[in-house]
């Protein structure tokens, strides 16, 4: 998929006390999705996945699958370590190429995506997506682990993409991921193991459900 931009540089500066402390004395993974950007990503993201789920109209036809859709915001420079190609499926960025210049491009390319692809959206962390579509591979229960102070604990709704959505969340550099049901319209938000999702019946209310 595109290439990612670097990650803000370290700072070498001593930590400054709790009270004057920043999101960017915080680790990457807390100040990058604190961060405003991310913040408007995901909410172009959630708003177009949310459209593409109420605008399909035949969830409860037998035989019959909707959008699904998968991406994932990283803030390092390569995911090649965990990810594979999906082979010609493909993010069409003659349609768009960012996730929050142009709503409607986005959400153009995201409805192709999500009628005719398979695999995971990349996205870097100043919103460029790139263009080849892949397969993430699950972290191992050791670096789960390892990245977590709890085990995961996976939602008795949750399928295979929902899953892997919940494990790459944990990885160090990937900021957050979401996803588009395709069996049931539910847009889930996942990041650093935890989740938020919305059933298609409460698309446009309030409330969202936390883990």
């Amino acid at each position: 998929m595109h290439s990612t931009d670097n990650a803000d540089p370290a700072t070498t500066a001593p930590a400054p006390s709790e009270e004057h402390r920043t999101e960017a004395d915080d680790s990457l993974s807390i100040a990058y999705i604190r961060h405003r950007r991310i913040d408007e990503m995901l909410d172009v993201i959630r708003y177009c996945l949310e459209g593409l789920s109420v605008g399909f109209d035949r969830w409860n036809e037998e035989h019959v699958k909707g959008p699904g859709f998968y991406i994932a915001i990283v803030s390092g420079t390569s995911v090649e370590a965990y990810a594979d190609p999906m082979g010609t499926n493909a993010w069409p960025t003659e349609i768009c190429r960012h996730v929050t210049e142009d709503i409607n491009a986005f959400y153009g390319a995201a409805s192709r995506v999500a009628f005719e692809a398979d695999g995971a959206v990349i996205a870097s962390i100043d919103g460029v997506i790139q263009r080849p579509m892949v397969r993430l591979k699950d972290p191992s229960r050791a670096d789960l682990e390892a990245r977590t102070d709890e085990p995961i604990s996976y939602a008795d709704w949750m399928g295979s993409r929902h899953m892997s959505a919940l494990d790459t969340s944990v990885r160090e550099d990937v900021v957050a991921t979401v996803t588009l049901s395709e069996e049931t319209g539910r847009v889930t938000v996942f990041s650093d193991g935890r989740f938020e999702t919305v059933e298609r019946e409460a698309i446009g209310g309030r409330w969202r459900v936390q883990s």
